[in-house]
């Protein structure tokens, strides 16, 4: 078996105490309690209030694996149906800025995946359905091809050179059609089990190991859904539920670490947060405001949400996931 050195290139530091100012990841060896330690996330975490949107957008999408580096896109202006937004603001973990770069497309009720330097925003409502994509590069946006069954909030993760999307409204009805991006074009494959509309999904995830659950399934009309399935590369998988049914959800993370918060069930909008550890969804701490339809991302340790359709007037509110770092003990299993 190879040991620490061997994978990491140096050796763990013997300390007569802790660091005074340790950083995340860092291990050592107290001598004095002759304890191995660690610093790193540790905790339950908690939401703090975020900066102040530009403006009041709702059913919108977002992109960004971190609080410090988020995107929000597209939408619509809260408390009307048109006209559809292309705007586009970044977010630094302090303040949200108007990006002068816009979609080409612009559109409500899409998804968002990827970084606040290479994401992709795909689907929507325009106001017909939509299956445009388009790629961010930090600068620009880029139409490229278009998801090959149009539809809108379909549940979508991974990256803008490797992507999933399943599920959503087209057509007359909802769909299960799941397709593959592969950097240049969609392609169809195994359908997911129950078909749906406004999915959350693991967006860190990729087209090898993916989550999408909660929606609003058949029949119309009707309230959200707790369905989960997992992804493998090849076919989906019916998983655990969620603790609260609800479509419309903020989401992010993984395939064995995914988070869902907020989303509506009839009748209101819900601040529940959950987290999946790959067997089971866990309640943690909520939000402070209800709200559905947000730009959202990052992980289960460091997260975003903003914008959607809140019970506050304006609806421009941020909030931010966090999981705070602390000094642990190691010990061997």
């Amino acid at each position: 078996m190879a040991d620490y050195i061997g994978i990491k290139g140096i050796n763990i530091p013997s300390l007569a105490s802790d660091p005074s100012n340790p950083v995340s990841g860092q291990l050592w060896y107290n001598t004095a309690s002759a304890t191995l330690k660690g610093y790193g996330t540790q905790g339950t975490g908690a939401w703090a209030s975020g900066g102040t949107m530009v403006s009041n957008p709702i059913n919108l999408a977002g992109a960004g694996h971190n609080q410090s580096a988020a995107l929000a896109f597209g939408g619509v202006a809260s408390g009307t149906s048109s006209p559809m937004l292309n705007t586009v603001t970044s977010y630094n973990g302090t303040s949200w800025t108007s990006v002068p770069a816009s979609l080409n497309t612009a559109r409500k009720d899409l998804s968002g995946t990827g970084t606040q330097t290479a994401a992709m925003a795909a689907a929507g409502s325009a106001p017909a359905k939509t299956g445009a994509t388009e790629l961010y590069n930090g600068t620009s946006w880029t139409t490229v091809n278009a998801l090959n069954t149009a539809r809108y909030t379909p549940g979508l993760l991974g990256s803008t050179t490797a992507a999933l999307a399943g599920g959503g409204q087209a057509g007359p009805g909802v769909t299960a059609v799941t397709e593959d991006w592969n950097g240049t074009s969609w392609t169809e494959v195994a359908d997911i089990n129950t078909a749906r509309r406004h999915l959350g999904a693991s967006t860190m995830g990729s087209p090898a190991a993916g989550l999408i659950f909660a929606g609003i399934a058949p029949p119309m009309p009707a309230s959200g859904t707790a369905a989960t399935e997992s992804w493998d590369g090849a076919s989906w998988t019916e998983v655990a539920d969620l603790g609260f049914a609800r479509y419309q959800p903020g989401n992010g993370g993984t395939q064995n670490n995914a988070m869902c918060n907020n989303g509506y069930n009839t009748p209101a909008n819900l601040a529940a947060t959950e987290v999946f550890d790959g067997s089971t969804w866990t309640e943690l701490a909520n939000p402070a405001e209800l709200r559905s339809g947000q730009a959202s991302g990052g992980s289960i340790t460091n997260a975003f949400i903003a914008g959607g359709q809140t019970n506050a007037p304006t609806g421009t509110t941020s909030e931010e996931w966090t999981v705070p770092d602390a000094t642990k003990t190691i010990t061997a299993s």
